[in-house]
């Protein structure tokens, strides 16, 4: 079995989520059984939600606070129906508005306080108790009951201190005692003092042979609890972004990035590293035997894959632009607008489609309002682009940072040529500058404003000077490398020398 180990998911998941998708889909076509282990809590989603809305199968998902349950990964099915027949005789008012529902009964302040899955279902994600005015018990449920939250009043606020977690049946499995910050888990036989002790006896339970493979993803919080229990099984490290600070390394001395420190000092028990491209493969090569004398085994398999290269149907829409990101500030979706309004100046009819949700949405749309260019600026949300790459003439990045990008993957997939910054590691690895886009030599005193004027000036030259359909051939041949045929070829031979 492959057991992938991530902290967590959401609906606007980042690179991680969807590399580990790609990966999923890809075991399965080679016939590698493999498990996919989320350690966060998620307190307002059901993760099968999550895990199913991004394209896992719930047989592939394992959530570490039901493992020790009898309960499995699935949607919610619970009813309000069956969430009154636990009321017995209590009277009741019931009111609903949208995705709440309240039940109010007899006594003093005593009501529930039901949350839906949607608007218009009577399936019930989590109820809030509350009684004598003050919340006393959240209840989680998919198709059972599935834990329970505590609370007490402290300083006139709720204080959440116990969670308890149960079986199909109704029955205890363990309880989380919580202290603000410091928490423990009370098994029937066993007491554990930490959140890094409940991974390591999770992974200690899994009982790993020799015959298993464990992948980190992250490993922020969990990675030496993994190390220390995964027995005789093997190790690997995804490395999905830049993996060192330039700015702080020296002849001397390496800073590297936070979320890969630890299982590059503990590179002895790691028994593969994984980059997206060959460039991120040499040059951690090259640090560690600078940096720590050793030769660590890295391999270089691309975390994305394409099924097929998508030919449109019918003409591409005209200076039409597309990116595609989680819109978080080091995204820099708000450079492409300023570009695009200023690139408008020499293509009037320019377009910039941006899909993908996140916390600079509110600011990407007051950008383009500020410079007067809604008209050309639109944000579709959230959307599969399977069948909307290839609609577009270009692909447009503003990231300074990408440990391979995705979206550019999928871009060239779709004969996108791709504007983007000459920076580590995606879009060195998928723009060959002046045959299928441009990469915009940039530095780190260079100023935002000259940032967007070369963004501006590549638009203008990519539709008014390039030869699109060249530039479009060039990204079709760059993406044959990436077709799922060959990116399986290398898991393969991996999981082969690794068992």
């Amino acid at each position: 079995m492959i057991y992938n180990f991530n902290l967590g998911i959401g609906w606007a998941s980042s690179g991680v989520e969807y590399a580990q998708l790609y990966r999923a889909r890809m075991f399965r076509n080679i016939g590698e059984p493999a498990k996919f282990v989320f350690t966060d809590m998620f307190p307002r989603e059901n993760i099968e939600h999550m895990t199913e809305n991004i394209g896992f199968l719930d047989s592939e998902v394992v959530w570490l606070y039901t493992f020790f349950t009898d309960t499995k990964i699935s949607p919610v099915t619970y009813t309000l129906k069956q969430l009154e027949a636990t009321f017995g005789t209590s009277e009741f008012s019931f009111s609903r508005n949208g995705k709440i529902v309240k039940y109010v009964f007899e006594g003093n302040n005593n009501f529930y306080t039901a949350y839906m899955v949607d608007e218009t279902s009577d399936r019930v994600h989590r109820v809030e108790l509350v009684s004598g005015g003050y919340l006393i018990r959240k209840d989680y449920f998919t198709y059972c009951r599935i834990y329970s939250e505590y609370y007490a009043p402290l300083n006139n606020q709720a204080h959440l201190y116990q969670r308890r977690f149960f079986n199909e049946d109704g029955t205890v499995a363990y309880e989380e005692i919580n202290d603000d910050d410091v928490v423990m888990y009370q098994f029937p036989d066993k007491l554990l003092c930490s959140k890094e002790e409940f991974v390591g006896y999770m992974v200690s339970k899994l009982n790993l042979t020799a015959e298993d493979v464990v992948i980190i993803d992250r490993t922020t919080g969990i990675g030496q609890a993994i190390l220390r229990n995964v027995g005789p099984a093997k190790v690997g490290i995804v490395i999905h972004a830049d993996h060192f600070s330039e700015g702080s390394t020296d002849e001397h001395n390496i800073l590297w990035n936070n979320y890969y420190e630890y299982a590059f000092s503990q590179h002895r028990h790691i028994d593969f590293f994984v980059t997206a491209t060959d460039d991120q493969n040499r040059l951690v090569r090259e640090q560690f035997k600078k940096y720590k004398g050793v030769e660590p085994n890295v391999i270089t398999i691309p975390v994305g894959s394409l099924r097929e290269l998508k030919v449109p149907g019918t003409t591409r829409k005209k200076h039409s632009l597309i990116t595609a990101s989680r819109l978080a500030t080091e995204k820099h979706v708000d450079w492409l607008v300023e570009a695009v309004a200023k690139a408008r100046e020499s293509v009037p009819d320019i377009t910039l489609d941006i899909y993908g949700k996140g916390p600079e949405e509110k600011k990407i749309m007051e950008t383009a309002e500020r410079l007067g260019c809604t008209d050309c600026i639109t944000l579709c949300g959230q959307q599969n682009l399977d069948e909307v790459y290839q609609n577009y003439e270009a692909y447009a990045a503003g990231s300074t940072s990408e440990g391979f990008g995705l979206t550019l993957m999928e871009a060239i997939g779709a004969g996108l040529p791709i504007i983007g910054f000459d920076v580590r590691y995606g879009n060195k690895n998928f723009i060959d500058h002046g045959k299928n886009g441009y990469k915009i030599p940039v530095h780190d005193t260079m100023e935002t404003k000259e940032r967007v004027e070369k963004l501006a000036e590549c638009m203008v030259e990519l539709f008014t000077e390039a030869d699109l359909d060249a530039f479009h051939g060039h990204s079709y041949e760059k993406a044959k490398n990436y077709l799922t045929t060959e990116v399986e070829k290398r898991w393969a031979l991996l999981l082969k020398q690794t068992i």
